[in-house]
């Protein structure tokens, strides 16, 4: 019996790819390992957002090879999709396997074993010009509660900074059939809770809805009726796709999470134009006043990009005034990173990285801030709590889990009590013995 391991770099759709190329190989016969011990094949699933995600995929290739000379190295995804010359100049891959192609991993890997010669090999596809959804599924993840689900991938934005759509291809969906056939076999399994994902989500349906494929809330709404399946929780969204009808529609539905992930990247008129969004910083507000129309105190979240090419000044003070006006429970904040193959990496107004690292620690310190407002809005509260885990800190034991806001509560409990509370959602006064944890 061959052993593989498996290593994913990026995104939550990455980690989706990951988890399924494993359940091939499972199914194949091969033993799964840990990436630190000796394998026969180490496959690393590559993310290549940034410069820093291809420096990262380049050292875990040479850190495979180190730690086995011999062994067979895969390496996956985005990295090498974007990098057409990567097996020519990194001699520690033997095997490239682009976006679209993991679904045949498995033959890849018989056709490579039975070569003699064990010549390198690369399965790498134009995706800018296919329009196949690549078809992975699973049975079951990594984690025990929740389940992320793929159900598109591709991108048609062109965001001036990110590459995304040259290593992903454009916008495709899942069949919708085949969607369901997963959640109804994870439900079975005993999740309670589904993540909907996407590289652009809100682009669900959009590339066939003569195929019947459909919107993105008739796939929430299918979903919705799956019996077991008592939480969905929806992946970035588009600010563009929230409307009151949109927002309406899913406050009907229990089963969806008052959380919402609107990616705004800058709070400046002048950058989100450079960037190539298609909003402005007052259509987004609207977007986020909507969805508080429709939800009690719903948690939204967002990404921040900073120091971005040409930002002044002025314009990143612009930006933290409009970030400061919306009451975030989460920003995620990101310093520009020059990624070549982009319009923005050739932009006039690089800002220097002192400067970006300044203004990345302000906009910190404003997150941290309203992440803790938001979070003293429910002390004292009820909620529910789906339990994922029990945690030890010095001899103490804790039972955590999220909130359908995605608050992490952590309630006292015993060693030994995991029948009691892994996978169950139950009722909790938040600060009466649990508390919020980071």
């Amino acid at each position: 019996m061959r052993k593989a391991a498996l290593h994913n770099l990026g995104c939550k759709v990455n980690a989706y790819e990951t988890e399924a190329m494993q359940e091939l190989l499972e199914k194949s016969g091969y033993q799964i390992v840990p990436f630190d011990e000796e394998a026969d094949v180490y496959i690393i699933n590559t993310c290549s957002v940034t410069n820093t995600a291809d420096r990262k995929s380049r050292q875990m290739l040479s850190r495979a090879r180190k730690q086995s000379p011999e062994s067979v190295i895969v390496a996956a995804g985005c990295y090498v999709q974007a990098q057409a010359d990567a097996g020519k100049r990194d001699e520690n891959i033997d095997i490239i396997i682009g976006n679209n192609k993991k679904k045949e991993l498995i033959p890849i890997l018989d056709a490579y074993f039975a070569d003699k010669e064990k010549k390198k090999r690369s399965e790498v596809i134009d995706i800018n010009h296919t329009r196949e959804y690549e078809p992975l599924s699973l049975t079951r993840t990594a984690e025990h509660t929740r389940a992320y689900l793929k159900v598109q991938d591709g991108c048609n934005q062109f965001c001036t900074y990110c590459i995304i759509p040259y290593t992903r291809g454009r916008a495709r969906s899942r069949e919708l059939a085949d969607v369901m056939q997963e959640v109804r076999a994870l439900a079975a399994n005993g999740y309670q809770e589904v993540v909907l994902t996407g590289i652009h989500l809100s682009s669900y349906g959009l590339d066939g809805p003569e195929q019947g494929k459909g919107s993105l809330l008739s796939l929430i709404r299918s979903v919705h009726e799956v019996e077991g399946i008592r939480r969905i929780r929806l992946g970035s969204l588009e600010p563009r796709i929230i409307t009151a009808e949109f927002a309406h529609s899913l406050a009907e539905m229990p089963k969806v999470c008052p959380h919402f992930h609107l990616s705004l990247q800058s709070g400046c008129d002048a950058t989100l134009r450079r960037m190539n969004r298609r909003y402005s910083s007052e259509e987004y507000k609207e977007k986020c006043s909507i969805l508080r129309k429709y939800f009690t105190e719903p948690a939204l979240t967002t990404d921040i990009i900073v120091g971005f090419p040409g930002e002044t000044k002025e314009e990143f003070e612009t930006s933290k005034r409009f970030v400061d006006k919306i009451h975030f429970y989460e920003t995620h904040i990101f310093k520009y990173s020059r990624r070549q193959g982009t319009r923005a990496a050739v932009m006039e107004g690089q800002v220097s990285e002192t400067e970006k690292a300044r203004r990345s620690r302000l906009m910190i310190e404003m997150g941290k801030r309203k992440q803790t407002a938001y979070e003293e809005k429910w002390i004292g509260k009820k909620v529910d709590v789906l339990f994922e885990e029990l945690v030890e800190e010095n001899g103490e034991w804790t039972a955590e889990g999220h909130t359908r806001e995605y608050l992490r509560i952590a309630v006292p409990c015993c060693k030994g009590e995991e029948h009691l509370w892994l996978n169950q959602i139950k009722e909790i006064e938040i600060g009466k013995k649990s508390q919020i944890i980071h």
